[in-house]
């Protein structure tokens, strides 16, 4: 069956040129071609929408109704087109992006403000969460991921290193001492992330390839790192956590981080992950170059903190 819209085109530019040759050459197709189009619409419509005499071509009542309704068709085709290739090629629309709770709340929405007085034809829906997000499935455009990525089919750009700190309080450390190696860490309590093998609540990783790995125990097990925050500060037991979510109390001297024998361990990163696209929306493109500008290779959070030499940052696209 030939393709309608191109029916609808044909036809209308026969009306316009009032003839069938005229409207085949300008749109680089053999008169025959542009006949069988026109014939095709006559055949399915049961209606005759040309005269055809041997002068001239006119419009049957039928042909001027179809004339309206395709003329109004392909502008809305048009218009379609347009919208969709706009989307492609300007920042523009609703942008739905998904990150982290502690990492979403602390880095990614105080820099909401300054993208969209970038952008003011974007208007960002921004959900925060600890669960995994299937992004094709939910109808999320990009999302902030931290650590080991699962294989999929996107597009992962590192946006930013993931380094870690092991904390406590002035007054724990006063109680308790401060352990100097990884062995001594039996000895503490230990406060759990349950959201993580390698900060987990039975055993913590250390070491550049995270293969000095030590058994811990503690009284609190918690699914959020804001929460294992709050209770170090409170004297609670010790806490290995991202550094983007100790930074401040360790500035303000509410949290005291420790070095041992081994090095902490250095997360892959953190990551920003959109479905595989050879043209993303503009949207897309302009809101991660945002991202990785405002972090990179020497973070915010990371700014004033002493830290121990990490893994060799290398911004890298993954698919």
């Amino acid at each position: 069956m030939l393709d309608r819209v191109t029916g609808m085109q044909i036809f209308v530019r026969v009306v316009a040129l009032g003839s069938l040759s005229a409207a085949a050459r300008s749109l680089g197709i053999s008169q025959t071609m542009a006949t069988k189009h026109v014939g095709a619409i006559e055949e399915r419509l049961g209606v005759k929408l040309l005269h055809r005499t041997t002068r001239r071509l006119t419009l049957t009542e039928a042909g001027r109704r179809y004339l309206e309704s395709a003329e109004r068709i392909l502008a809305e085709v048009e218009e379609a087109e347009a919208a969709a290739s706009a989307e492609r090629l300007e920042v523009q629309g609703v942008l739905r992006v998904n990150a982290p709770l502690s990492f979403g709340f602390r880095e990614v929405a105080p820099l909401m403000a300054e993208f969209t007085r970038l952008h003011p034809a974007v208007t960002i829906d921004l959900g925060l969460n600890d669960r995994f997000v299937d992004l094709i499935e939910e109808g999320w455009d990009v999302a902030v991921r931290i650590g080991r990525l699962q294989d999929s089919t996107m597009v992962a750009r590192r946006i930013a290193p993931c380094r870690l700190a092991l904390c406590g309080s002035p007054t724990y450390l006063a109680e308790r001492g401060t352990p100097r190696t990884v062995a001594e860490l039996v000895d503490h309590n230990c406060l759990g992330y349950t959201l993580s093998r390698a900060l987990g609540p039975n055993e913590w990783a250390f070491g550049a390839d995270g293969k000095a790995k030590v058994a811990i125990k503690g009284n609190l097990r918690v699914n959020n790192g804001d929460a294992l925050v709050a209770a170090a500060v409170a004297g609670q037991g010790l806490i290995y956590e991202p550094t983007f979510v100790v930074s401040d109390e360790l500035r303000a001297g509410r949290l005291v981080a420790l070095m041992l024998d081994q090095p902490m361990l250095e997360l892959p990163g953190v990551f920003a992950v959109y479905p595989s696209n050879r043209h993303p929306p503009a949207k897309v493109r302009a809101f991660v170059d945002f991202l990785a500008q405002r972090f990179g290779p020497n973070p915010p959070w990371d700014k004033g903190l002493k830290l121990q030499e990490g893994q060799r940052w290398q911004e890298s696209i993954m698919i």
